[in-house]
């Protein structure tokens, strides 16, 4: 004879409530085990900008402090827009992140017409990485002079006859170049190449005369002998190149407080958990307080930034307005 036991009623109803439980408490569960497998970081830049050798330097070592590696994969184009439109419709679970810049989610707001995502409304700022100042960068074969002064009487009597390559339009080479010809009444042609290596090259082959790009990209050209360097575009000297005055230096007319330095920094889609976006930030801190980490990045001209998530949206918001008034003074538009 077969005995069957049977529980209270009490104890199937406890039962029942304890499934319950578990079942809310799943998710909060693996949101705290977040990351579970790797990370993928969205360049907006092609292989050998300057976004991507920042993030070569932080590659590493963000995945160590994560627990899992993070995946480089890159989607240039449009000014940092393709790859921000990738993200921007990406499931916003942590793992797919843009890292953007001054240009990418500042200036392009203000540039582009019509944008298929909400540059404000549809990223969640998690960390900035750096701070990168620019260089009025000339190739004194095409234009040779020795000072900024020099550089802009030579272009005001040749209005017209000079062009400047940029990284891509509307990127922040283009938006320095663009603030600093409409602040000193220069006539000059903008050339916009795919990226950092193709701009530079064409600098150094002689078809454009210069390019205001960061201090990392034409370090090596400038110790090489191969470039000149004429002014920094932040408000203070960099440290790479404390002999190049700043462009404010110059005391030419306009220039009074000119400050064009750009940022880096990592962004997720919207709706990324708040939990999963402190972890992110937390996970990148440490990485730039990383002595040897910070010395690499310092070391080409680079000045890293800590913030947390809250200030780090302030920071992208003044960045905008800051941008949307160069773009209208400049009167620049883009489609």
């Amino acid at each position: 004879m077969t005995t069957t036991l049977r529980q209270p009623l009490w104890r199937h109803g406890f039962n029942w409530l304890a499934a319950g439980l578990l079942g809310v408490a799943g998710p909060v569960l693996a949101q705290g085990d977040w990351p579970q497998h790797a990370l993928t970081l969205v360049m907006t830049f092609p292989a050998g900008s300057g976004v991507d050798v920042v993030a070569r330097h932080i590659q590493e070592p963000l995945g160590k402090q994560l627990g899992q590696p993070v995946v480089i994969d890159y989607k240039p184009g449009a000014a940092g827009n393709i790859a921000s439109e990738y993200v921007a419709r990406a499931k916003p679970d942590g793992y797919t992140l843009v890292f953007g810049t001054a240009a990418t989610h500042g200036s392009n707001a203000a540039l582009y017409k019509k944008l298929s995502f909400d540059v404000e409304n549809d990223f969640v700022p998690v960390a900035p990485v750096l701070d990168v100042s620019n260089v009025l960068t000339i190739n004194p074969d095409v234009i040779n002079v020795k000072t900024l002064k020099e550089f802009v009487e030579l272009v005001k009597a040749n209005p017209g006859k000079y062009n400047f390559a940029s990284t891509g339009n509307g990127t922040g080479t283009h938006m320095a170049f663009a603030e600093f010809n409409s602040r000193v009444g220069l006539d000059m042609i903008h050339v916009p190449y795919k990226g950092g290596p193709e701009a530079m090259t064409a600098v150094l082959r002689g078809e454009t005369c210069c390019i205001m790009n960061q201090v990392q990209t034409v370090l090596n050209q400038y110790k090489a002998g191969k470039v000149r360097l004429l002014g920094v575009t932040t408000a203070k000297r960099v440290g790479a190149v404390s002999e190049v005055p700043t462009i404010a230096e110059s005391g030419l007319p306009g220039t009074k407080g000119f400050d064009s330095s750009i940022w880096f920094g990592i962004f997720a889609p919207k709706g990324t958990d708040a939990r999963t976006v402190q972890r992110l930030n937390s996970a990148v801190q440490a990485v730039l307080e990383n002595p040897e980490v910070k010395a690499k990045l310092e070391s080409a001209g680079n000045s890293v930034r800590l913030e947390n998530p809250e200030q780090f949206k302030a920071t992208v918001k003044a960045n905008r307005h800051k941008w949307a008034e160069v773009v209208k003074a400049a009167n620049i538009t883009l489609e």
